[in-house]
């Protein structure tokens, strides 16, 4: 029961474990240190100066959540009423009470529960979870401390102890406590990552780098987004932009902004006059070697035919969710042939995968056109002078052929408006 208990009570954790980590990590765009928790970091470590702490992050609910978290609220205090010395019933108050953000009377009802019964390690856990709510490390370090002694097989008390620990400037501890959440439960991405971020400031390198691919194999973006880094520049990894396309673009995803942005940046690269001859060529092959892997994730389909996109062969073997998901990813990887076979289908749609205008290829086409994307901004062009999904917009059309020829840009737009 007490090891299900912890896998509900994981959520709570996701949303209140969220202590900013420092880490220099692959040269990460924005680094940001850890928040000072009542105490700073001893002077025998090292730790980047502090800044101020972020404000708690409590659970975001939509309004039909919101509601069902009133009317269970109600049922719990309805139990308590029933049953004031039951801890279990204490306990689950204090959860819905956090859930709905009130950690004061969370707190309240926390310590009721340990008085009824002070050998419930989920109360004192869920005491020191909440304290961590409102920054205050040492009596939530305590309480979680308290948690792991009454049962030391508490992951999530080890992983919300790290993240204080952290916090409180004690590295060696946090490493300590974040294995130990991994020894008990070694398939926990989030505690790869963060400890992982610790490891590199603590120059263990080797260690960091595997951990850190361990958990963007896991799905964790920020993971992702630091191997794309690390790929990028060779860093704790021999030096690899098909990889590091690779790994921003499944953080993009999941919804990375800055592996969107990392993206761009590269087909920048890839694409302004401005670069040298070298940086542009790395940067497109770049694009080239990813697009060509895309094809490692579908080893029973064949290629036939070198020049023809994953996607397009993917539509062709009724594979359409694949086909469609292959053909975005190639589009935005800079492919001409999946760019061009999307504006066709922005036009005709296809069965349920694709509606006719899609705004997803909208968007697309968007954000390579402002990277300087030329078969883009002619998609564009194409689009707003015939108001095709949009309201019609000449002066658009022009501007997205700016830069181009004077004699292409005529004759694209006599194609789109007439003369």
């Amino acid at each position: 029961m007490r090891r299900r208990s912890v896998l509900v009570t994981l959520l709570f954790a996701s949303l209140i474990t969220q202590l900013p980590i420092h880490s220099s990590f692959a040269q990460a765009l924005e680094d940001v240190p850890p928040p000072v928790v009542e105490s700073p970091p001893p002077s025998s470590e090292s730790l980047p100066a502090p800044i101020p702490p972020d404000e708690p992050r409590l659970p975001e609910l939509l309004t039909h959540e919101r509601e069902d978290a009133v009317t269970a609220l109600g049922r719990l205090r309805n139990a308590v009423r029933l049953s004031p010395d039951s801890a279990d019933d204490r306990l689950k108050l204090a959860q819905g009470l956090y859930r709905i953000g009130d950690l004061d009377t969370a707190i309240d009802e926390c310590r009721v529960a340990i008085t009824i019964d002070p050998t419930n390690a989920e109360s004192h856990m869920q005491l020191g979870i909440t304290l961590m709510a409102k920054q205050e490390g040492r009596p939530a370090a305590m309480a979680l401390k308290e948690a792991i002694r009454l049962d030391p097989e508490l992951t999530l008390a080890h992983y919300s102890l790290a993240s204080v620990q952290y916090s409180l400037g004690h590295l060696t501890a946090a490493i300590q406590s974040y294995r130990r959440a991994l020894e008990l439960h070694p398939h926990f991405p989030d505690a790869r990552y963060r400890l992982a971020l610790i490891l590199k400031l603590t120059n263990q390198h080797r260690e960091a780098t595997q951990l850190m691919e361990d958990a963007a194999i896991g799905g964790i973006p920020q993971a992702q987004y630091f191997m794309g880094n690390a790929y990028r520049n060779g860093q704790g990894v021999e030096k690899n932009l098909a990889l590091a396309i690779h790994w921003w673009a499944k953080a993009v995803e999941l919804g990375q902004q800055r592996a969107a942005e990392s993206l761009s940046q590269l087909r920048r690269q890839a694409l302004s006059p401005d670069q040298s001859d070298r940086r542009r060529k790395d940067a497109y092959e770049g694009f080239s070697q990813y697009r060509d892997q895309l094809w490692a994730d579908y080893p029973d389909v064949s290629r036939t035919d070198p020049g023809e996109p994953l996607g397009i062969t993917l539509l062709k073997d009724s594979q359409s969710p694949n086909g469609v998901t292959a053909l975005f990813a190639e589009a935005f990887a800079l492919g001409e042939t999946a760019h061009d076979e999307l504006a066709r289908l922005y036009e005709t749609g296809l069965d349920t995968r694709l509606t006719q205008f899609d705004a997803r290829i909208l968007t697309c086409f968007t954000s390579t056109a402002g990277d300087g994307f030329i078969p883009a901004k002619k998609a564009l062009a194409r689009i707003y002078g015939k108001g095709l999904g949009v309201t019609p917009d000449v002066q658009k059309a022009k501007a997205m052929l700016k830069g181009l020829p004077k004699q292409e840009s005529k004759a694209i737009l006599a194609e789109i408006v007439g003369p």
